[in-house]
């Protein structure tokens, strides 16, 4: 009940709050969370001498979910640009309108230095959890997780409140661009079962970490919470994967569709992976990048307690 609760909370403050320090603050004590999150997974894993003796394994499963779910979310997100939604027409009336993302959010073009913290902080939680393994109990680690846990979904809850403009956008680009979200959350999933089927991983494990579609901090915490560091550790290697082969497929995935490059990545659409994909799909294509991130970010917090229920 946790994530439901806090994100509750947090879209109620987003949509009644008007103080613009507020929302700063919000943001800045969002950072500090994840920060202390990844810290304390991280140091959750080193603690643990038999995460650590299969974490080589833990690595190669976690490419190939994170490779699958790229795989089907961009196969899904083709057949809608082949069939209902080509996004050369999208692209026409932008163009045609003059309608840039630069002119109506330029919040979202900043890169976020969390790109790089949050790598550093789990690894540093890693090491201090290797050498410290001998004074340090798991246990203390847990009251520090869950304060962190829910000033995150609040957090994550302030900032979905807050996006009020989205309607707006939605009237833009027309509400038919809901489909191709929607091609990536079913391609992921897909992924995910299937990947698990291969590997012989549990399907909630698997099908879980898919579901994260890049949301690597919510998806590594939630998955820790409910199954313990072992397999919270998927739901953060996975979804950091996901953005890392995407960008690093981005020439690739382009030569398939304009689409591909968004469907790669995902809920970090919204944020860390905007500005990579606005330069090979199109500043016009930015705005329909920018609505499918923010779409599925509002939508993973939702949809892993469903997903990992389902498949338990």
């Amino acid at each position: 009940m946790i994530p439901f609760v806090c994100l509750s909370i947090g879209i109620m403050l987003g949509l009644t709050v008007k103080n613009e320090r507020f929302f700063i603050y919000s943001d800045k004590a969002s950072t500090l969370a994840l920060i202390l999150l990844m810290l304390v997974i991280g140091l959750g894993i080193g603690l643990d001498k038999s995460i650590m003796d299969n974490f080589i394994n833990i690595g190669v499963n976690c490419v190939i979910i994170a490779i699958s779910a790229i795989a089907f979310s961009v196969f899904f997100t083709f057949i809608i640009e082949k069939t209902i939604l080509p996004l050369d027409k999208i692209v026409f009336f932008l163009s045609e309108n003059n309608i840039q993302l630069n002119d109506l959010n330029k919040e979202n073009k900043k890169k976020s230095n969390l790109v790089w913290i949050m790598p550093t902080s789990i690894i540093a939680g890693l090491i201090s959890g290797i050498l410290l393994r001998a004074v340090i109990l798991s246990s203390y680690t847990d009251s520090f997780f869950t304060v962190a846990l829910i000033v995150l979904y609040i957090c994550v809850g302030i900032s979905q409140g807050a996006n009020k403009e989205v309607l707006s956008y939605f009237k833009l680009v027309g509400f038919k661009v809901v489909l191709i979200p929607t091609a990536i959350l079913l391609g992921s999933l897909i992924g995910g079962i299937v990947s698990g089927l291969i590997l012989n991983l549990p399907l909630y494990i698997s099908a879980t970490s898919a579901a994260g579609m890049s949301f690597y901090s919510l998806t590594g915490a939630y998955m820790t919470q409910q199954y313990g560091v072992e397999i919270g550790t998927y739901g953060f290697i996975v979804n950091v994967m996901r953005e890392f082969f995407t960008i690093l497929m981005m020439p690739l995935l382009i030569k398939v569709s304009p689409g591909a490059p968004i469907a790669g990545g995902a809920a970090g659409n919204m944020d860390t992976m905007l500005a990579p994909i606005t330069k090979f799909v199109g500043i016009n294509l930015s705005l329909v990048t920018l609505l499918t991130g923010v779409i599925l970010t509002f939508a993973v917090p939702l949809i892993l307690p469903v997903v990992s229920l389902f498949f338990q």
